[in-house]
């Protein structure tokens, strides 16, 4: 266990339901990308030889959505739902790249405002893709921490909403979708690999999973030099923790109250992996899938190579998050 701190964790919002995920996926028809579910024979040789024996990985390719990641489902979700008063106001929020394009980009979408807060040295492709679909965009702080004080001080002067990375049902139930789908193109998987920042996308898997697969195994995975929602889990409280990975995608520093309270429900494990990890699988998906993925998107896939005899003999769906990385990243996980 990391030294972590306890932090306090106040009434939340109500967890979303399969009904939910559902009407988002009534609301998200022709918006959002059905993404592939897709398995690659090198893939599966690169589990093999890491120890996975008999392992058959299927990825599920969030990375070709709209936005290069899965966010982008949560939030339309969240801005259609918004009333002609909650459009004028906009909103406002804290990110260190995917959620800040999937809000931009849901925001363009339903004509409302949106100031993203950054840290002051984000991920530049992930910074021009939100100037680009017209986001404000403001530079605070070196951590995603210091960003999410920032935006709260501006939802305050400004009246926009504050919208989270995780404590937000509708976004949890439009990343929802992306498990729905997969679950109708790959229905015989064993176990689902999701990536952890906030949560919401392992949240989401826990919800579909419990609701219309209930022998199939939800684990999540988190960079080990960011383990707050991992330390949160294990301890059954929410606790904070140092926050220092690469993986942007995974850099969040505390638990949330939402998410953790639908991964202590259902989540089977939750595994850790370290940069060089995360780095090395984003090198078997350029070369062994020919696709690209970020830190956070590679990160399934890593904990599936790190820990094989976890997943040996098994068929393992991986959630491939995002393809939001960075020219300096992928010269780094190639080692050039």
């Amino acid at each position: 266990m990391s030294t972590a701190s306890l932090v306090t964790a106040a009434a939340g919002p109500v967890p979303p339901t399969v009904r939910d995920v559902l009407a988002a996926a009534r609301r998200l028809e022709g918006l959002v990308v059905r993404t592939p579910a897709l398995s690659h024979p090198e893939v599966d040789a690169a589990a093999r030889e890491a120890g996975a024996d008999g392992a058959s990985v299927v990825v599920k390719h969030e990375n070709l959505q709209h936005t290069g990641a899965f966010k982008v489902r949560g939030a339309l979700n969240l801005l259609l739902g918004f009333d002609d008063e909650a459009r004028r106001r906009g909103i406002v929020a804290y990110s260190t790249g995917n959620h800040a394009q999937a809000l931009a980009y849901a925001a363009r979408h339903a004509g409302a405002p949106c100031t993203i807060v950054m840290p002051t040295d984000p991920n530049p492709v992930k910074e021009r893709a939100v100037r680009h679909l017209g986001a404000d965009v403001v530079l605070h702080g070196s951590t995603f921490d210091d960003a999410r004080a920032r935006a709260g001080e501006l939802s305050e002067e400004s009246g926009a909403r504050l919208v989270g990375a995780a404590n937000e049902p509708l976004l949890v139930a439009g990343v929802a979708t992306a498990t729905l789908e997969l679950l109708q193109q790959a229905p015989d998987l064993d176990v689902l690999v999701v990536p952890v920042g906030g949560g919401s996308g392992a949240a989401a898997a826990c919800l579909v999973a419990g609701a219309l697969a209930p022998g199939l195994e939800v684990v999540a995975v988190q960079a080990a030099a960011s383990p707050a929602a991992h330390d949160s889990w294990r301890s059954g409280d929410l606790r904070t923790a140092a926050n220092t990975t690469r993986a942007e995608g995974l850099a969040v520093g505390c638990g949330f109250g939402l998410t953790q309270q639908v991964l202590r429900e259902r989540l089977a494990d939750f595994l850790l992996v370290s940069d060089d990890e995360i780095a090395a699988a984003q090198r078997t998906f350029l070369t062994a899938a020919r696709t690209v993925a970020e830190g956070a998107g590679a990160a399934a896939l890593a904990a599936v190579l790190t820990h094989p005899a976890r997943f040996a003999g098994r068929r393992v769906g991986v959630v491939c998050s995002g393809g939001n990385a960075s020219e300096a990243e992928l010269r780094r996980a190639l080692g050039v």
